[in-house]
Order: structure tokens, then C-alpha cells, then sequence
């Protein structure tokens, strides 16, 4: 069978290149005898894998010689606790909640201290990104969190807040090396790779390291403290080893592909297909403001449930896999993110253009 078009949100599609050398490398990892996946991650062989991820991711993002870069298991969601136990020193922190995962992190921040959520856009379902400039932060906050690009609502940030002078942490899941970033602009960035960089399994967190301390709050897990993991070159215990095995190989994709400016440029081109066809189709609309779209994740519907399901099958029977929205929000959604090729996107508005003449 050939491969379908994967539009899934994650774990999600990753560089035929990148599968295709894992799958090579399966039973014998360079001359070793073994896979990755039997491989000690305390041996020479491995530890070369892991120091070469963390050097390209770095090359990728310019990653300042003062942020740490640790590849952690739990995924996202673990570090809604880990984020407000480190860095809850003043037990107050500031939450923009931009959609569910934000909200889910909020509610989390909140069982450990005083969460305040600065801004939301849950009044109109979550479909833009509210005014960042003048938010009620105050002195006390340790920090302003964001999740930057919104999965489920297809929203991204273009212009981080204003967080006048507290730390911002941001959950880049969904957009992680989608563009270049200037990282000393967070305190923390942190994001699951199963969107955009390799199997699920991994977090990857970015954090000054003057933000990585031993005063967490009383009854923070070993595991739990940056410091620990920090302390250990993300060894610890053992880590996610073939997940961050296959993160490598997407960075080495990355570099050779001509580094973030091209993938940012490539990721503006297969958007615009869409977006352009979605803003003159008499049937399907998108579902976001327009100045707060996200490149990553589009999310549309032509406000009829019946016809939206109709579309979902019949693009799962012609190879368009992945196509049905969130639970939360129904409609469709594509996840578009850098593994994807523009053709993939190109053949999607054909079959819509298609699916638009045979049932208007």
C-alpha cells in the first residue's frame, strides 16, 4: 500500500527520509550488532546520539550558551505541574488561555499557587488571540505563560505579550522549528515532539539556566525538578532513547533541508494553498481571524455537521487521512506541519474544489 496524505495533529507525519534511515538502521545501528532501541543509554554509542541531537538542535535555533536543553518524558502535559514547581517562587503566576491546552495548564498552575488568567478568548471559542499589550501583570507574578500556537483552534501568537519584565514560558508544541525563533526572548520554551519533530514520547524544554534552581516547591518530585534532569544531561534515569534517536535525525532533516528560514518560507507556501482556497470557497470557511492564523494547524467547516462528515469519509477513502476536527470543536482540521509536502496540500483544496462543484 502507498503512504496516504497524514493531516493528523500528532503524533503526526514525519520526513520519509528520516523513516526510511530509521528503518535501515533497525536491526544494526552502524556496525553495533543492535538497534537503537536495545542500545544502553549509558554507552558510548549512544551517548554520541544524543549529544549530536542536542548540538543540531541548538545549531537550528541559535540556542544561547546560558539556556539548557533537556529531552524529558511525559510529554507536554507534565510540564503544566513541573512549570509551576519550578519556577512558582512568589506562588503567583499569569496564564493566557488561548484554548484547551493553555487551560488545561492554567488549571493545573493552579493547585500549586495563585494562577491568574490575564486573558482568554474562550468568548468566541477560541478562534483569535486577545490584545497582549497591557495586561493586568503584576510585580509578584513569576512568570506569563502562552501555549504560542493553538493545535485545536488553529491560532497562533505573531507578537509574543507584553509580559513587562516577567519570565514568559511558552508551550511551542505544535510549532517547534517550524520557524526561526529568538529564544532569549522566553525564560522557558518547551514543546511534545510528536506535531512537528518525532515520535511521541518526548518533551524537548529550552531554560535559562538561572531559572533552574534547588528551590522548587516542598514536595516537588525528584524527577520533576529541572535540576535534576539539568544536573544529569537529561539522564537521570532512562530516557526516552529511540524517540530522541528519531529527534536527531529530524534536525539532521531540518539543517539539510536549509535550516528554519526555508522551513518558515515553505510552511507560509503550503498554508497560503489552503488558506487562499478556504477564504473564496462558497462551501468550506476557516474558523480563525484571519491576522491569528496558525501555519500549522487549519481548522474549517462548511456549518453543516452532516456535510462535514460526509467529507471526512470521503477523504479518508481516497488517502486524505486525519481530516475529522478535535472532539471538542468538530469540523475538519488539517495539521500541516514541516514533514508535510505542499503537493499533499495542493491535492487536499482539489478534492475539496471537487467535493465543493458536487455538493453546493
Amino acid at each position: 500500500m502507498s503512504r496516504v496524505y497524514n493531516f493528523s495533529a500528532g503524533p503526526a507525519v514525519l520526513p520519509e527520509e528520516v523513516l526510511k534511515e530509521a528503518a535501515d538502521e533497525m536491526m544494526d545501528y552502524r556496525g553495533c550488532g543492535m538497534s537503537v532501541m536495545e542500545m544502553s543509554h549509558r554507552s558510548k554509542m549512544y551517548d554520541d546520539i544524543i549529544n549530536e541531537a542536542e548540538a543540531d538542535l541548538r545549531e537550528l535555533l541559535n540556542v544561547p550558551d546560558n539556556y539548557k536543553v533537556l529531552f524529558l518524558q511525559g510529554g507536554a502535559s507534565l510540564q503544566f505541574a513541573a512549570v509551576p514547581m519550578n519556577l512558582m517562587k512568589n506562588k503567583k503566576a499569569g496564564y493566557i488561555v488561548t484554548g484547551q491546552w493553555a487551560k488545561k495548564a492554567y488549571q493545573e498552575a493552579k493547585v500549586y499557587g495563585d494562577a491568574v488568567e490575564l486573558a482568554s478568548s474562550a468568548d468566541k471559542t477560541f478562534s483569535y488571540i486577545p490584545d497582549c499589550s497591557d495586561l493586568p501583570i503584576t510585580d509578584d507574578m513569576d512568570y506569563v505563560y502562552i501555549c504560542e500556537n493553538n493545535t485545536i483552534y488553529g491560532t497562533k501568537f505573531w507578537q509574543l505579550p507584553n509580559t513587562k519584565g516577567r519570565e514568559l514560558v511558552a508551550d511551542v508544541s505544535s510549532c517547534f522549528l517550524s520557524e526561526p525563533v529568538d529564544v532569549t526572548k522566553y525564560g522557558v520554551l518547551y514543546g511534545g515532539v510528536q506535531k512537528n519533530i518525532g515520535p511521541a514520547g518526548v518533551v524537548i524544554n529550552i531554560i535559562r539556566e538561572d531559572l533552574i534552581t534547588d528551590e522548587c516547591l516542598t514536595g516537588t518530585p525528584t524527577m520533576m525538578k529541572w535540576k535534576t534532569q539539568a544536573d544529569n544531561g537529561s539522564m537521570y534515569n532512562t530516557p526516552p532513547c529511540y524517540g530522541i534517536y528519531i529527534c536527531g535525525k529530524v534536525f539532521k532533516w531540518l539543517k539539510n533541508m536549509g535550516g528554519l528560514e526555508v522551513m518558515k518560507q515553505r510552511n507560509e507556501e503550503k498554508a497560503a494553498v489552503l488558506y487562499d482556497f478556504l477564504d473564496n470557497s462558497k462551501l468550506f470557511r476557516g474558523t480563525v481571524v484571519k491576522k491569528d492564523r496558525s501555519l500549522m494547524n487549519v481548522p474549517f467547516v462548511t456549518d453543516n455537521d452532516e456535510l462535514d462528515a460526509k467529507f471526512v469519509a470521503e477523504s479518508k477513502a481516497v488517502g486524505f487521512e486525519n481530516l475529522k476536527g478535535h472532539r471538542t470543536v468538530g469540523g475538519m482540521r488539517a495539521s500541516i506541519y514541516n514533514a508535510m509536502p505542499k503537493e499533499g496540500v495542493e491535492k487536499l483544496v482539489e478534492f475539496m474544489a471537487d467535493f465543493e462543484k458536487k455538493n453546493i
